[in-house]
């Protein structure tokens, strides 16, 4: 009976004083798949984004940053941005997430971007549904070349006024 009851208590203390805290919103480099040359030159599968491949008020999304559990990291329209072209871009880390969601995209990390907390929201970032469907359809192999195993578009990003209809 003892052993029971303190099973039970330490399910009931672990479960209930214990708040999960993820890598949404955590700093984070993007990345895009390597060419073969690349791969054979610089030996690795991803190489790094720089600032002056990503335009001004772009979202961008990278699969594959090491960064983050979850291997998503994005750049929203609103995020800061370096001036020197050459910089590696930085976004924040995110995961997909179902829409509607208002707990999805809640940011627990204390090492989170500055302000991102507050913005996160679950929004679309790449094509809409029907689009990324008739992709898969037409040509698997470009489909997960491209987007991996991702089969939404709806990932946790910053809200941008543009996304807020402002």
């Amino acid at each position: 009976m003892f052993v029971r009851s303190a099973l039970f208590m330490s399910a009931v203390l672990l479960l209930g004083g214990c708040e999960v805290t993820t890598e949404l919103g955590k700093p984070c480099g993007l990345v895009r798949k390597a060419t073969d040359t690349e791969a054979q030159t610089f030996g690795r599968d991803f190489m790094p984004i720089y600032e002056k491949d990503i335009a001004a008020d772009q979202d961008f999304i990278s699969f594959g940053s090491l960064d983050c559990e979850e291997l998503v990291c994005v750049r929203d329209a609103d995020s800061p941005r370096s001036d020197n072209p050459a910089d590696e871009a930085l976004g924040y880390c995110s995961d997909a997430c179902v829409q509607g969601s208002t707990t999805d995209c809640e940011v627990t990390n204390s090492d989170a971007v500055e302000g991102i907390k507050e913005r996160m929201t679950c929004r679309p970032l790449l094509l809409d549904q029907a689009t990324l469907e008739a992709i898969k359809v037409a040509d698997e192999g470009f489909y997960r070349r491209t987007f991996g195993e991702n089969n939404s578009p709806y990932f946790c990003a910053g809200a941008t006024p543009q996304a807020q209809g402002n």
